[in-house]
């Protein structure tokens, strides 16, 4: 995950060996709240972590979750890749608060993979959360020991190697000979350990040190050589005789040596390939590697041929997602890639990947109806670990923030719905502070900021930079910034208790689009004005939820569908109308879940919450707000900063609170957010049954 951690089940494949350190991790998880594996690099700590986890998931009531590390580049963005993980999806830097909170009364392993390059951050991180929540366990891998109070470290030894003078039988039997008959036998169908090779593979398998990936690289070679031969060069790489003796190189150096050696076996365009892929820390698409790879002694039509090498060699790892094949790398043999590339042609390289990041952010722009709104929003959540790097390189790399301040603002729509506002206003600040000139790149990033401000209730930072936008915008000539900071200050002014003021302004803006010309951002605007103006104009906002939500169904947007609905929700609500009130945000629940926008869904839920009190339904109102709480926390949000929802929040949590009693109410919240997301849904949809 990051680069992005991105969620998923703790599982794994099946390992090799192991059955000694996996008893051990079962038996340690039951006397310590921390345990740390260590060991070298290329030594199988994420595999052993994700296997003895998997295997533990029955003895954890709420779950085992995995955060994968490997990837993230940016330490801000640490206490977010956790909240992702546990299903609160914000993806930018959010409260240690809202983590401990959420964790406080869970029983739940939490598995914190590649800790070594975030170490002090991890640490500190481990035991704030250790700290505040008594019933959470960690398991980490590091090559480093956390250092955190309480912590227990449990070596990762190599696997056991065999003495080439054993009976085959007993050769046969040490785990890394064991690893190595597997992957060769996938190599060369028909490979086994016999008396012929017994002795070559126990050699070899101490010449690697038996450490897990060097064992793999080595057995691929097999498609091409006998393993006589694999033995051969690889003692001549390691420059020591082939007479069975360990050799004295440290096992990291073994695990470097091994990808030299793998390296100088593959050919000069492959190795160039190798080097240039390091740079996707989420993976790659052929189509991105073909636009930022190819030149310079690589050929656009050459880079299948190379990719398709380069997994014959198990140096990249296909795996499907979404339809498509990314290809990866472990996380060894990409920092070797690095290591490898030039500093010129890692320039070079630089903006060739920016320029393709920025074109693909603009390809799948979420502001604009289309059937493609879908598409777009799961291309970027696949992409964001190679977004992250493309604006880390901009902000990093003189002359290029304002290149990065345009990426972060085209993504304001992904900022909102996948709930990452704060990672959003981290990546604007972030550039804002480097881009102090007056230009078109900071007067767009001003209204962005202000609106993701807006939307975490922060009133006090958008006022005066969208005073700045606008004074900006006209000093430019800079129509379309002008137009959006007079939206995004009519959606001000309703947070500020002046409703109607704030439909003046967004009429303006509405004005001012469409004498752009620009009917995408018109009919955004018709959103904001039936969601923000349903309780001062719920007729003229049911007139402009229709008219977007035919829009939306006429374009096939998905994505703006469910926030049409949302609107035609909030009218109906203010009209008294909690029956389809629940309708319509039960649909659009729905919507947004099989979607994956939790900004959306949160709203909702918030929502179904106040119409179960309509219906004297207490203790499910209160359920469900405990449902919302945990997510609307990990936005950096609140539904009593939130101008749609304050006052159905407010009296929503009065009213359920006087009927049940504060002891009742208390524990009705608490189980609702002890639910989890998947629970959530299933309860807070429910069309019939008491609460």
């Amino acid at each position: 995950m990051t680069g992005s951690p991105e969620r998923r089940r703790v599982e794994g494949p099946g390992i090799v060996g192991r059955r000694h350190e996996m008893a051990a991790v079962r038996r340690m998880l039951g006397h310590t709240r921390l345990l740390t594996l260590t060991g070298t690099g290329g030594v199988g700590k994420t595999r052993l972590a994700v296997q003895a986890a998997g295997s533990l998931r029955g003895a954890f009531a709420h779950g085992v979750e995995l955060v994968e590390l490997a990837t993230l580049e940016d330490a801000d963005l640490l206490e977010s890749a956790v909240a992702t993980a546990l299903g609160l999806r914000e993806q930018g830097p959010c409260s240690m608060t809202t983590l401990v909170d959420y964790l406080a009364d869970r029983r739940m392993l939490l598995v914190l993979d590649n800790c070594e390059h975030l170490l002090e951050e991890c640490a500190l991180l481990v035991d704030r959360m250790l700290r505040g929540a008594p019933r959470l366990r960690i398991l980490a891998t590091s090559r480093q020991a956390l250092g955190v109070y309480g912590e227990q470290v449990l070596y990762v030894p190599p696997l056991p190697t065999s003495d080439p003078g054993e009976a085959v039988r007993d050769i046969a039997r040490h785990d890394a000979v064991r690893l190595f008959a597997e992957r060769a036998a996938r190599a060369r169908p028909g490979f086994t350990v016999d008396a012929a090779n017994a002795a070559t593979v126990a050699r070899l398998s101490q010449r690697l040190e038996g450490i897990p990936l060097a064992i793999e690289l080595a057995a691929v070679r097999l498609r091409t050589m006998p393993v006589e031969q694999l033995l051969r060069e690889l003692d001549e790489h390691f420059e020591t005789p082939a007479d069975g003796a360990r050799s004295g190189l440290p096992r990291h150096l073994s695990l470097r040596a091994t990808l030299d050696w793998s390296f100088g076996l593959c050919s000069a365009a492959e190795q160039r390939l190798w080097s240039r892929l390091s740079m996707f820390v989420g993976g790659v698409t052929l189509e991105a590697a073909e636009a930022i790879c190819s030149g310079t002694a690589i050929d656009r039509e050459d880079v299948i041929d190379l990719i398709a090498g380069l997994v014959d060699k198990s140096v990249l790892i296909a795996t499907e997602r979404d339809g498509g094949v990314y290809y990866r790398m472990l996380d060894s043999i990409r920092s070797y890639g690095r290591e490898e590339l030039g500093a010129a042609e890692a320039r070079a390289l630089v903006r060739r990947y920016v320029e393709h990041y920025r074109s693909e952010v603009e390809r799948h722009r979420l502001d604009r109806l289309s059937p493609q709104q879908l598409e777009g929003f799961r291309a970027l959540q696949r992409e964001l670990p190679n977004l992250r790097v493309a604006l880390d390189q901009c902000f990093g790399r003189a002359g290029e923030a304002s290149v990065g301040l345009e990426i972060a603002s085209a993504l304001w729509v992904f900022w909102i719905i996948a709930g990452s506002l704060t990672e959003g206003r981290h990546w604007l600040d972030r550039g804002l502070r480097l881009v102090p000139e007056a230009n078109s790149a900071r007067a767009h990033a001003l209204w962005v900021d202000s609106l993701l401000a807006l939307h975490q209730g922060d009133l006090k930072t958008a006022l005066p930079q969208l005073e700045e936008c606008q004074i900006l915008a006209r000093r430019l000539g800079d129509e379309s910034a002008l137009a959006f900071a007079t939206q995004v200050s009519g959606i001000a002014a309703f947070s500020a208790g002046e409703p109607r003021r704030g439909l003046a302004l967004l009429e303006e803006a509405r004005a001012g689009h469409l004498a752009r010309g620009d009917a995408d951002a018109a009919a955004v605007n018709r959103f904001y004005a039936a969601a923000y103006g349903a309780a001062e104009a719920p007729e003229l906002s049911i007139t402009l939820g229709d008219w977007f939500l035919a829009l939306s169904e006429a374009r096939d947007a998905r994505l703006s569908r469910g926030y049409a609905l949302f609107a035609l929700g909030m009218a109906a609500w203010n009209q008294g109308d909690w029956r389809r009130t629940e309708t319509l945000m039960r649909e659009a629940a729905e919507l947004r879940n099989k979607l994956n926008d939790r900004w959306g869904l949160t709203q909702c839920l918030e929502v179904l919450a106040w119409t179960a009190c309509a219906q004297g339904r207490y203790e499910r109102a209160a359920t469900i707000l405990g449902t919302a709480h945990p997510l609307w926390r990990a936005m950096g949000a609140s539904p009593t900063r939130l101008f749609p929802h304050v006052r159905g929040h407010e009296q929503c949590m009065a009213r359920t609170r006087e009927a049940l009693g504060g002891r009742a109410f208390e524990a009705a919240f608490r189980q609702g957010a002890r639910l989890g997301l998947k629970r959530t849904i299933t309860y807070a949809i429910e069309r019939s049954g008491g609460g």
